[in-house]
């Protein structure tokens, strides 16, 4: 292998040379504490940035196998190793030349702990806790140049001082601040046993006393800390759960059925819903919200207007339109608010849980009783981001749905008799769902005390502290009756399951090689195709929205046969990565890809204009 020396002296040579010389430095260098690998070399100082990996041995690194000795430690571990390489690269490394040359940066990242290709633990693979670890770092280096022509120099003061200083700094254990890191890996960890508990404590979400949910501002996720309140579980809601590293905490627990978030304007609704809505992530020490968390399939539903929709079913929300359009099949390119809500909710239940055969039987048989409605079959994806058994719970706020689709109010009944409105209103389903399929919601409602005969919990946000007003909620239903009449039929109805059409799925349409490229975490180019994720609102990370991608090319590649149904297509993808990392979306080391959910792969594939389906 090529010391560190030699390639010093290769880039001095290098200098005032054409930018593709740059090409001959790939390949792996001995640096004596650490291989620097150079897997690929940009062309022009305008391109994507060259691709870097340090491997830094267990006898260097020596990080203690107690914080990566399970999986939540070991994911922990390397986000904040990232992010040190990262806080080292900043400060050590100065922009040189021209473009993006100069640059030593790892993938971006916010305030979630996510599961990323940027970092791996290299260990000995042993039970002994006296083991020591070492690390894989992958990162981009914006090779320096002067318009076109090489900056020698400085690339050998990059390469040969610049990493070897940032990889001391960063990727030593003898160089960290050991309680900083400790802290990170324990916060994962019990963030991740206080997750696993809400379903054994008949919980869907958990907040915890003490959190600081405001946000600075809508473009700032740090937390709000100048007269920020301290959030308090009303008496009636609280709960305490256990974890390995703190012990007991309390908080409020947001129990399983229909639960109502009211209160004025202003006042926290929204607020406590982002922070449930994101609690399917882990996140940083001093976030605020570092102990809020979420069933991990929560799924945050919004009107869409303008979005495609490829043959899903609406028809339990939507039916009998005008010039007798099918809804059962339902297409177009441009949904409306209701449209678009009803879609997003279908999609949801699509690729979550799915029903024994003989249930589904005797449900089409008779509509039969509503018990045998109720057997499903519990599935489990060991992946970072765990699902759990893919039982949804829906997470709506009435600022983003679609009126017509929330409520359809008694006056308005009689003026427009219901055979002339094919839309259910969601406040007729949102029991049936429930009681059919388990399926939890939460509503964030200012408007319509309508629901207040369907919820279960009724919490009332007042200066941003929670207070339990189910009894009084429920008072004034029976004190104010609204003689609404129900519309939504004796069941939810049938979830049914599309087969995606290869050829609708293509990557490339037409042209030789794969295209994508994602911008930010809201759009993605996939083939001649910009597909719109903005309001696919638990996609935080641009680092997911690439994984997505990859997945999309993967999943075409190897599964969609025009057989199998969008869900066992992403079952199989999700297995795969569960298996063997989200390195096998990529032919090579990619460092920028963050772990995603299957919902939110499926939500990129159903917004995909050229998608075309058939019914299983």
């Amino acid at each position: 292998m090529i010391n560190k020396e030699s390639l010093q002296r290769h880039l001095l040579q290098l200098d005032n040379r054409g930018y593709k010389a740059y090409k001959d430095i790939q390949g792996n260098y001995d640096f004596s504490e650490f291989t620097l690998i150079i897997d690929y070399v940009q062309g022009d100082p305008f391109a994507s940035p060259s691709k870097f990996r340090v491997r830094v041995p267990p006898n260097i690194a020596q990080i203690p196998c107690q914080l990566f000795h399970s999986r939540s430690r070991e994911i922990a571990l390397r986000d904040y190793l990232t992010r040190q390489f990262d806080k080292a690269a900043y400060s050590i490394s100065s922009k040189r030349g021209t473009g993006k040359s100069g640059m030593i940066a790892v993938t971006r990242f916010g305030q979630e702990v996510l599961e990323r290709t940027s970092a791996f633990i290299i260990s000995s693979n042993t039970s002994d806790l006296e083991d020591l670890g070492g690390v894989e770092l992958r990162f981009a280096v914006g090779l320096p140049a002067s318009g076109r022509s090489i900056l020698g120099r400085q690339a050998a003061e990059m390469l040969c001082e610049d990493i070897p200083e940032i990889v001391s700094k960063s990727l030593e254990y003898a160089n960290l601040n050991a309680a900083e890191c400790r802290r990170h890996v324990e916060t994962v960890e019990d963030a991740d046993w206080l997750r696993k508990q809400l379903a054994e404590k008949g919980l869907v979400a958990f907040v915890a006393d003490g959190s600081i949910l405001p946000r600075r501002s809508g473009v700032d996720n740090s937390p709000l800390l100048n007269n920020a309140v301290a959030f308090q579980s009303p008496p009636s809601l609280k709960v305490d759960l256990n974890c390995p590293n703190r012990g007991l905490i309390s908080g409020m627990g947001i129990p399983t059925g229909i639960t109502l978030i009211v209160g004025g304007g202003y006042h926290g609704k929204s607020t406590l819903l982002r922070a449930i809505e994101l609690g399917v992530y882990n996140r940083i020490p001093g976030d605020g919200r570092e102990f809020v968390v979420s069933n991990p399939a929560a799924v945050k539903i919004r009107a869409e207007d303008g979005r495609s929709v490829a043959g899903v079913d609406i028809s339990p929300f939507i039916n009998h339109l005008p010039q007798g359009r099918d809804t059962a099949q339902f297409y177009t390119e441009n949904a409306s608010g209701s449209t678009s809500q009803a879609a997003n909710i279908i999609e949801a239940l699509e690729v979550g849980r799915r029903k024994k055969e003989e249930g589904r039987g005797k449900k089409e048989e008779g509509r039969g009783k509503r018990e045998e409605a109720q057997s499903f079959v519990l599935e489990t994806e060991l992946v970072a981001i765990s699902e759990g058994d893919l039982v949804p719970v829906l997470l709506v706020d009435e600022d983003t749905a679609a009126t017509n689709f929330m409520i359809r109010d008694r006056r308005m009944q009689e003026l427009i008799a219901k055979n002339k409105e094919p839309i259910t209103p969601f406040i007729d389903k949102v029991r049936q769902l429930y009681a059919d399929y388990g399926v939890s919601t939460i509503l964030v409602m200012g408007g319509s005390g309508d629901y207040f005969d369907v919820a279960d919990t009724v919490i009332a946000m007042d200066n941003f502290q929670a207070d339990n007003v189910t009894e009084k909620a429920k008072e004034i239903a029976n004190n104010y009756s609204i003689s609404r009449a129900a519309e939504g039929g004796e069941y939810f109805g049938e979830i049914t399951q599309r087969v995606p059409v290869p050829a609708s799925l293509d990557p490339s349409r037409g042209r030789r090689d794969v295209r994508v490229k994602v911008r930010d975490v809201d759009e993605l180019a996939f083939g001649t195709e910009e597909i719109d994720l903005g309001a696919v609102e638990q996609i935080v990370d641009s680092g997911q929205l690439r994984a997505i991608a990859a997945a999309m090319v993967y999943a075409k590649q190897q599964y969609t046969d025009g057989k199998r149904t969008l869900s066992e297509i992403i079952d199989l993808v999700m297995a795969d990565i569960d298996a063997q990392g989200m390195n096998i979306l990529s032919p090579f080391p990619e460092g920028d890809f963050a772990m995603f959910r299957r919902f939110e792969l499926a939500a990129a594939i159903n917004r995909l204009r050229s998608l075309s389906v058939v019914g299983k």
